[in-house]
């Protein structure tokens, strides 16, 4: 009896839906500060502007690799103080999950996770550059890619097609 209940332990956690992060690194970084040692010379009092994606990509059966780019400018008036574009990527281990909720988790979950990683790297890389730390406040991926959804099911009520299930998120 105590072997039935074994297996039918084993065989709930097989079906038991699966996450893991198996790596994170900096697939691509980019740092530029054109009109340096000029800059340094101006009152520092920038205008910052932020810009990401996200992508993803399947590696194997249970395997993607989410990518989230970011581009920071910070501008003193016209001038470019300075330009970082980072993608930091992950690849996450998905097994056992709905299709529905593979969406959410590329487009929203994973993101999340790799934003602190992204966001410190841009702090180290700035600070290098000789310029004030810059800590990008939270972002949130959750309603990103709501809004994602939202247009995509907009877009495709106006072709007359159906919608993908997992919009990637701009």
């Amino acid at each position: 009896m105590a072997d039935n209940q074994q297996a039918a332990a084993g065989s709930e956690q097989a079906t038991q839906p699966q996450f893991a992060l198996q790596r994170i690194y900096v697939k691509d970084l980019s740092f530029e500060s054109p009109n340096s040692p000029m800059v340094f010379q101006d009152q520092w009092k920038p205008q910052v502007n932020l810009d990401l994606n996200t992508t993803h990509s399947k590696v194997s059966d249970t395997q993607y690799e989410v990518v989230l780019s970011l581009t920071v400018t910070a501008k003193l008036d016209e001038k470019v103080a300075y330009l970082v574009e980072i993608q930091q990527a992950g690849v996450f281990l998905m097994q056992g999950f709905p299709e529905q909720q593979i969406g959410p988790m590329l487009g929203a979950y994973c993101p999340n996770l790799l934003f602190p990683y992204a966001r410190e790297s841009i702090d180290n890389i700035v600070s290098k550059g000789s310029f004030p730390a810059l800590m990008l406040a939270p972002v949130n991926f959750d309603a990103i890619f709501a809004q994602a959804v939202k247009r995509k099911q907009q877009e495709a009520e106006g072709n007359g097609a159906a919608a993908p299930e997992a919009p990637q998120t701009h």
